[in-house]
């Protein structure tokens, strides 16, 4: 494609998604805060530029034809990619002393933010802001991310945190309930928690104890951590998860690890920083003082 066949603005580009999208002009201008005349403007702009229809009408409204569906499916990973680049280099205009991390909420919940008013009362001026996990883009505009994985994430420096002790654990009463655990082997007669985003932990719990064929006689599958936890709290379960999450449980009782049941795991959480950005004295504060209450705790 020459210059002359780029587009002339970024709006047209937005009126074609727009119309893509809605099917109709005014539809689309309504969208994007554009008259219909100005919509269909833009889109005439953008067919004769590149010398070809990208939309017919039929009794629906506007229709992508093959050439829109291609053209549709590039524009929309072009602005993706700018509106990451923007939010890339806006992050590199922030305060020294501003943090922005992405937290994944199993780590917020039962472990950082708990401990959170400590750092406060450290670095009164540091301004911290907390996100989850939105898209890729965001996570790359973060100063700091929160991962789960074995620990290569290409273009981010890692620094363990915890993870990889993973423990068998369970509400006393429901492991009573059927005789109780003495052996690996035992589990099988259980209802087991599993979390959807990790299913190979069950096979890793087998594999590490030298089970063929583990199958326990029921399984319940969540979509978060948190509640894979708050269902083996309350006996609806054996559950498989990072003992330093279910420290305080363990601890208090609520929670046992029958025989000391548990594995050694590949993934465990990490903090992770970009390569490419100069560290700012806000976020080395906060990278020292989280791995000091990793290691204390």
């Amino acid at each position: 494609m020459t210059i002359q066949q780029l587009p002339g603005s970024l709006t047209a580009l937005r009126v074609l998604l727009a119309v893509a999208e809605h099917g109709t002009a005014s539809a689309a201008a309504a969208a994007v805060n554009l008259t219909q005349s100005a919509v269909s403007k833009h889109l005439r702009g953008l067919e004769d530029t590149l010398g070809i229809s990208l939309f017919a009408r039929s009794s629906r409204g506007l229709v992508p034809t093959e050439a829109g569906r291609i053209y549709v499916k590039h524009v929309r990973h072009a602005l993706a990619a700018l509106e990451a680049g923007s939010a890339h280099v806006s992050a590199l205009k922030a305060s020294p002393w501003s943090v922005r991390l992405h937290v994944l909420p199993i780590i917020g919940d039962r472990w950082l933010v708990p401990r959170f008013s400590r750092f406060a009362e450290l670095h009164p001026k540091i301004d911290v802001q907390f996100t989850t996990f939105v898209t890729a883009d965001t996570v790359e505009a973060a100063d700091g991310v929160f991962r789960f994985g074995e620990g290569e994430w290409p273009g981010h420096r890692g620094d363990y945190l915890f993870g990889r002790d993973v423990a068998l654990v369970g509400a006393p009463s429901f492991i009573a309930r059927l005789g109780g655990i003495e052996t690996a082997g035992d589990v099988r007669r259980y209802t087991v928690l599993d979390h959807f985003q990790t299913p190979l932990r069950w096979s890793e719990f087998a594999d590490a104890h030298g089970l063929d064929a583990f199958t326990p006689v029921h399984t319940i599958r969540f979509g978060f951590y948190s509640l894979v936890i708050r269902a083996a709290i309350s006996g609806q379960g054996l559950a498989l998860v990072p003992r330093r999450l279910v420290q305080e449980e363990l601890e208090t009782g609520r929670l046992v690890n029958p025989a000391r049941l548990g594995f050694k795991s590949r993934n465990a959480y990490w903090f992770t920083t970009p390569e490419d950005r100069a560290p700012r004295p806000g976020l080395e504060a906060f990278r020292k003082w989280l791995l000091d209450e990793v290691q204390a705790s």
